[in-house]
């Protein structure tokens, strides 16, 4: 089985933004002429004697956003139809996701009733299902990657409708 890793490029981007921000803001206070240096080194004798001459670097702040799950989105057996109690939890996504510009894992899920091929190909179909649901209420395609796991991973073990249904979903995972 193959082994994805994902990195965060907007996360990286922001942080590398920050340190840049940081850096300007801190070199900004020490900023010093030869005017400068050649007034202060004739009053005290030295440009470094001076302890009153030191320079003051503000503070940036960066704000790491953590992904708040939303919950998981359900399906029928055999479908890939957007019920209308998913709604809810398909808004509060979308919300997140646009406004924190964070990629995300679309991950599709199915019961263990159907052959493993079909199985994989149905929770595609619900993970691009979800996907497609959240770029139209405005969510950037870039932001969002599709998996599926088919029946492989499994919430509730069991033969019953209980454990079948809890196991027919999409759930959202922080790429990164």
């Amino acid at each position: 089985m193959k082994r994805l890793f994902f990195v965060d490029h907007t996360f990286m981007a922001r942080s590398a933004l920050a340190l840049l921000v940081a850096s300007i803001l801190a070199l900004g206070g020490c900023a010093t002429t030869s005017d400068d240096k050649e007034s202060a080194a004739s009053e005290t004798g030295s440009e470094f004697s001076d302890a009153s001459a030191t320079a003051v670097a503000e503070e940036a702040v960066v704000v790491v956003v953590a992904w708040q799950d939303p919950g998981m989105v359900h399906f029928e057996f055999d479908s890939s139809e957007i019920r209308p109690d998913a709604v809810p939890v398909l808004e509060a996504a979308a919300e997140q996701l646009t406004a924190t510009g964070m990629t995300v894992v679309i991950a599709g899920y199915c019961d263990d009733r159907g052959t493993e091929e079909y199985n994989l190909a149905l929770g595609d179909r619900r993970a691009s299902a979800v996907r497609r649901y959240l770029a139209n209420l405005g969510v950037p395609q870039s932001q969002m990657m599709v998996v599926s796991y088919g029946e492989l991973r499994p919430l509730r073990r069991g033969n019953t409708e209980a454990a079948w249904s809890a196991n027919r979903r999409v759930e959202f995972e922080p790429a990164g």
